[in-house]
């Protein structure tokens, strides 16, 4: 399904965002231990010059939200480029988000090769489904969920890797990125909707 088939699908490229800030109405931190840093960099090789949102402290699940948002049934998208990391360089998207303890991430790894599917309940994350795709550093990639009800679909660079059904997280919540540990990665042109 194309972001036009959501009549109130939404964009955020962070060129409003001054460098070095926060974009107006997000929310960062950590789940588990640790410290994030995101904030808006100038990027040459944005998807939609000139800025990304960049996260390049080091913590268990960095995760910057979209406060907003309220979403039950719908798509999140976000492009993102992993940059460095030694224990991974990781790049994704939040959902169904309650608070920094509670929600759905899905990511790709560029170390690991594979896109991934979680939930996390009380700051403890749990797999739900790995899968091996290619995963390139220091390139754009798109990661895209789509969720109604239990169903969940997961797709990296418009293929899909992972459907499954899941009832751990229900109603409505935030959307927003996530990396792991030590990742440095930006992202670009995010996108979210509802049905």
């Amino acid at each position: 399904m194309s972001i036009a088939a959501f009549a109130d699908a939404e964009n955020e490229n962070f060129d409003k965002t001054a460098t070095g800030a926060l974009p107006a109405g997000w929310s960062c931190g950590v789940t588990g231990k640790g410290t994030s840093r995101w904030q808006v960099e100038a990027d040459a090789s944005a998807t939609s010059k000139p800025n990304v949102l960049k996260q390049s402290g080091a913590g268990d699940f960095p995760w910057c939200v979209k406060n907003s948002t309220a979403i039950k049934d719908g798509f999140v998208e976000v492009k993102f480029k992993p940059l460095a990391g030694n224990r991974d360089q990781a790049g994704g998207v939040v959902w169904r988000w309650e608070d920094g303890d509670n929600y759905y991430v899905a990511r790709a790894n560029a170390l690991e090769n594979n896109v991934s599917l979680y939930y996390t309940e009380k700051g403890s994350r749990k797999t739900i489904k790995y899968i091996d795709a290619p995963v390139a550093g220091n390139v754009w990639h798109t990661i895209r969920v789509e969720f109604s009800g239990t169903k969940i679909s997961v797709a990296l660079d418009g293929k899909r890797y992972i459907q499954e059904d899941d009832s751990h997280i229900a109603g409505t919540g935030a959307v927003g990125v996530w990396t792991k540990a030590d990742s440095v990665t930006a992202f670009d042109d995010f996108a979210y909707g509802s049905f």
